[in-house]
């Protein structure tokens, strides 16, 4: 049985995983596993930070506010979004064994989901509107899901990362399932990281549930910034409140393929058998992929280092 400590530090109140300049930092270590991990950054107008990649992969994704990624000779300049309501964002992929600096000049909170990895990629741009939105499930449990990093979507090593919108009174990750063992074909194992941001300060109910004697079993009441560590079980359903849109980035990685395979829990896998026969829930979308950027680059050449690309000391 899980215990009440276990329990706490598998549900992330937002400030408890503050370190340094992340509003939430979530490493391999800390989350007792091997690879997935978040930080949540937030910069003032005109901030500077430093992101020393090491042994993992990250992508840059901005929740509020714009900003540019400088890293080895190459700028990204992301336009962002004004918050995860109002749009489908741009991102930067940064790669292993690397330094990039994020500057944002009118300041904003973004998102920095990682994988430890083995291979070294290039740094790319990823544009909005290349983004697939996909909407899932049907009636309450209808959901838009941004694919902008899902395995079929976008190349990482071992990261995948995408965004659900479910709103008011729906129900999403729904039916329960789960991705903690390697069956070939059938289940992929992937530690999972949810954060969550919940439309007007609202409310939202995150259930993770056993799937092994003594797994993982969490009922969280979910707030802006609050993040939940899934590394077994079966995880759903994610509540948003009526009223209010709830948002989550989900961030998984896993030690075999990069590919998202699950188990749905078989007391509620019939709920996928409806969906035909049910419409989708007319909010959705809340918006959809905007389209491509006009006239400016969002990739370019740096000019050869000066002040503007100094090393800063802060990790």
């Amino acid at each position: 049985m899980t215990t009440y400590d276990e329990r706490r530090r598998r549900h992330l109140v937002a400030g408890t995983a503050a370190n340094g300049p992340y509003a939430l930092d979530i490493s391999p270590e800390g989350a007792g596993w091997d690879r997935s991990g978040l930080r949540v950054l937030d910069l003032e107008p005109g901030g500077v930070h430093t992101l020393v990649t090491g042994r993992s992969e990250w992508i840059v994704l901005p929740l509020a506010g714009g900003c540019t990624v400088h890293i080895a000779g190459e700028i990204f300049e992301l336009l962002g979004r004004e918050s995860v309501f109002s749009g489908v964002s741009d991102f930067a992929y940064v790669p292993r064994d690397a330094h990039a600096q994020i500057t944002s000049g009118a300041g904003g909170r973004f998102a920095l989901a990682g994988a430890k990895c083995e291979r070294r990629l290039p740094a790319r741009y990823g544009p909005a509107s290349e983004v697939p939105v996909e909407l899932r499930g049907s009636g309450a449990c209808s959901r838009q899901v941004n694919n902008f990093a899902a395995a079929d979507t976008f190349e990482c090593d071992r990261l995948i990362a995408v965004e659900v919108l479910t709103p008011g009174g729906n129900w999403s990750s729904y039916p329960p399932h789960k991705h903690d063992e390697h069956r070939p074909g059938a289940e992929s194992v992937l530690e999972e990281i949810y954060y969550f941001e919940v439309e007007h300060d609202g409310l939202g109910y995150h259930r993770v549930s056993p799937s092994r004697p003594g797994g993982t079993d969490v009922l969280a009441e979910v707030r802006d910034g609050d993040a939940v560590l899934i590394p077994d079980g079966w995880h759903g359903p994610s509540i948003a409140p009526p009223g209010r849109t709830l948002y989550y980035l989900n961030v998984m990685a896993g030690p075999g393929e990069r590919e998202w395979l699950i188990t749905d829990h078989p007391d509620h896998a019939w709920i996928r058998d409806t969906w035909p026969s049910r419409p989708v829930d007319p909010r959705l979308p809340l918006y959809g992929a905007p389209p491509p950027r006009g006239a400016g680059p969002a990739h370019r050449t740096a000019p050869a280092p000066g002040p503007a690309h100094r090393t800063e000391t802060r990790p």
